[in-house]
């Protein structure tokens, strides 16, 4: 029997593996439902998608409610806390990666005009770290700090194709393939060939996998060792951004997360 999903189309908790590690991640994980919806949550709506049980669930609120990392709504709704701008804050500052990655960026904006975003892989999920915004004037709704899955956005592609055999293998098998549109990729297999050709090719693309009327194309940025992988994009609509305007760009998309690499080596080490 199928799990059930949240309103944004995430699996419960368990299956993130926060069950199984105590009570900091039982609150990680409470936390994290309530982070990934895009509306505040209702006690009912978060015990449907968490494999706590109603007692041990209502404790994990009120400890969050208590800490500031959770605000507790006058329609009894929950929404995340406003002690978490402070961490966020804090970690935003010391992120080296993303000032590394910054100048970059905006130099990839300013040739393309559109979207570029910066992600990095986390398990099954790509996490952005930041973002340009086009200058058009239909822009892009994803957010710094949002997470999309791997298996149908560019950049979480293209980070994926970054890893080894041993945890491509181990990604793809947490992956809960669902379709978001005609187009997504939906199999194990479907998505394994397409990162073959993302290695051949060095970028891989979202042809309105994700959203309807959005495309993208992406490039790798990683660490000698692989240990940390993530993807650059250029991203916009559609009706604006044709497949060849795409193809374009591919060499600049490559061009950037190269510059990138090279500018991360003096401090993480050489690349091979």
């Amino acid at each position: 029997m199928p799990e059930a999903e949240d309103r944004n189309g995430r699996q419960p908790a368990k299956t993130r593996n926060h069950a199984d590690t105590g009570t900091l991640g039982k609150a990680v994980s409470v936390l994290d439902i309530v982070a990934s919806s895009e509306e505040p949550m209702r006690f009912t709506d978060i015990l449907a998608v968490s494999d706590q049980p109603r007692g041990t669930l209502h404790r994990q609120l009120s400890n969050l409610v208590e800490e500031g990392l959770l605000s507790l709504n006058r329609d009894h709704s929950y929404s995340l806390g406003l002690r978490l701008l402070k961490f966020a804050a804090k970690a935003w500052a010391g992120n080296q990666f993303r000032s590394i990655a910054e100048p970059h960026l905006r130099a990839l904006h300013n040739r393309t005009g559109e979207t570029v975003h910066l992600g990095v892989l986390r398990g099954t999920e790509v996490i952005y770290l930041d973002k340009v915004e086009s200058r058009q004037a239909v822009r892009m709704y994803s957010q710094i700090g949002n997470s999309s899955p791997v298996f149908c956005t560019g950049v979480g592609k293209a980070a994926m194709s970054a890893l080894g055999e041993e945890a491509l293998s181990e990604v793809i098998s947490k992956i809960s393939f669902r379709r978001f549109t005609e187009h997504t990729l939906v199999t194990p297999e479907a998505l394994r060939a397409e990162i073959g050709d993302i290695r051949e090719s060095g970028n891989a693309y979202d042809r309105e996998e994700h959203e309807l009327g959005i495309r993208c194309v992406a490039a790798p940025i990683y660490t000698p060792d692989r240990s940390f992988v993530a993807g650059v994009s250029v991203t916009g609509p559609a009706y604006r951004v044709s497949t060849e305007a795409l193809q374009s760009w591919a060499v600049l998309v490559r061009e950037t997360a190269g510059a990138i690499m090279d500018d991360m080596g003096p401090r993480l080490g050489p690349r091979p």
